[in-house]
Formats: C-alpha cells, sequence, structure tokens
C-alpha cells in the first residue's frame, strides 16, 4: 500500500503570515521620489547632449577645413575631445552629422523667414527685413560656410544636395513666392513673371556668400547696400513716406 503524506496543518500564526505576505505581493510598493537618481539622470542627459553639440561643431570646423569627402571620423572625434564610438552613439556616419548642421543652423532661420507674421506694411519692407537677417545671421557667421560646402561637395553627394533643398531652398523659395505674389497683388512688383522665378529675389544673398569667402579680402563688398539697390530695380527706387 502506498503511504499517503498528511497534509500539513498550519497554525493560526503561519496562517496569518502566509496571508499577509500574499496581501502584501497584490499591494503596489510607493515608492518616495529619489532627487538623487533624478539629479544623475539630468546630469547624464546634459552630459550626452554636450558631447551631441561638441561632435556637430568639430564636423563643422572639419567639412570647412578639408571639405566634407576628405573628412575622416577620427578627425572629428580627436577635434571633439572624444573616442570614435562615441560618435556612433549619437550618429550613424558623416551625412547624417552634416544633416544635423543644416537642421540646428539654418533650419530654424529659415523656417521663420517661410513663415512670417501678416504684413501690415510694404511688402519692400518685409523683404529688406529678411534680407537684413538672412545676411546679418547668415553671410557674416560661420553658418554661411554650410551653404558654401554644399556648393562646393553637392555636386559628388547628391543626397546631401536633396536634404539640403528639402529643409532649406524648398522653404525658402516657398516663403519668397508668397512675397512675391502679395507685391504683385497690392502693385508693388509691376513684372507678374517673378513669381515664377523667385530665385531672383534672394539671388544677391547666394552672390554674397560667396564673394564674402573667395574675395572679401580683395574687395569687401556691403551686402545690404547690394541688396537694397537690388530691390530698386524691382520695387522701383524707394519714395519717401
Amino acid at each position: 500500500m502506498t503511504k499517503r503524506n498528511k497534509p500539513s496543518i498550519a497554525t493560526p500564526a503561519a496562517s496569518r503570515r502566509t496571508i499577509a505576505r500574499a496581501a502584501s505581493a497584490n499591494v503596489p510598493k510607493v515608492t518616495s521620489p529619489n532627487p538623487l537618481g533624478a539629479a544623475r539622470a539630468a546630469n547624464r542627459s546634459e552630459r550626452s547632449a554636450e558631447r551631441r553639440a561638441a561632435i556637430v561643431t568639430a564636423a563643422m570646423e572639419e567639412f570647412v577645413a578639408r571639405g566634407f569627402a576628405a573628412t575622416r571620423l577620427d578627425d572629428i572625434a580627436e577635434r571633439a575631445g572624444v573616442a570614435k564610438g562615441t560618435i556612433y552613439l549619437h550618429f550613424k556616419d558623416k551625412e547624417s552629422m552634416f544633416e544635423e548642421l543644416i537642421r540646428t543652423a539654418l533650419v530654424p532661420l529659415i523656417d521663420w523667414m517661410a513663415a512670417p507674421p501678416a504684413i501690415a506694411g510694404r511688402v519692400r519692407d518685409a523683404v529688406e527685413r529678411f534680407a537684413e537677417t538672412f545676411i546679418r545671421e547668415i553671410v557674416a557667421t560661420p553658418r554661411a560656410d554650410i551653404i558654401r560646402l554644399i556648393v562646393a561637395e553637392g555636386p559628388r553627394f547628391p543626397a546631401l544636395a536633396d536634404f539640403y533643398f528639402r529643409e532649406v531652398v524648398s522653404k525658402g523659395l516657398a516663403g519668397m513666392t508668397a512675397l512675391v505674389q502679395l507685391g504683385i497683388a497690392r502693385g508693388e512688383i509691376r513684372q507678374k513673371q517673378l513669381a515664377q522665378f523667385p530665385q531672383l529675389l534672394v539671388a544677391p544673398a547666394i552672390v554674397a556668400v560667396i564673394w564674402q569667402s573667395l574675395f572679401a579680402r580683395h574687395a569687401p563688398l556691403d551686402a545690404i547696400a547690394m541688396f537694397r539697390v537690388h530691390l530698386d530695380l524691382i520695387f522701383g527706387e524707394r519714395r519717401a513716406s
């Protein structure tokens, strides 16, 4: 015959302990805030952002000094003061770094110019303000190097040129087209065909970027004064209000 084991009978005290353990397992634990842990996480996030910014800055300097094609990730890592492996934590390749440069240095400004507030005054005045902003914030700063790099390297790296067109050029042209159409509607611009070629409106800005890098040391250019003369050709000479 098979000998059966007797079922164990828990004592009242043991039963209470078992029930208490089961109950506590079903009650969610309430954890108190951990300021130290939150501070550490914030510090890690801040350090990561600083490293990313340092990498982007180093990439910009290397691209300008060597050209996009000749720049190596090792050069960028050395200039940024990080290990090469750290770069891969933030970017997959040089192209993604260049796209980040465009995204952070140019896109916010172009977005603002492409979607201006309602224009109550003269369209010419609005265009002149945009031109002055472009020259002050881009032509006269290292941001202009990004445009020069696109002009120089774009034919060999069409993906970069495509990204730049999508994120910068197309938005800028849309904004300028809207301004030209408004100028035509208000009678400020007589040449209606200009709406088909908004590139003409911003042509002096591109001339200023190229001139500044190649010829400024020989013949300094007052880009804002040049732009005002250009606007005289489009809108007619400015008249006193």
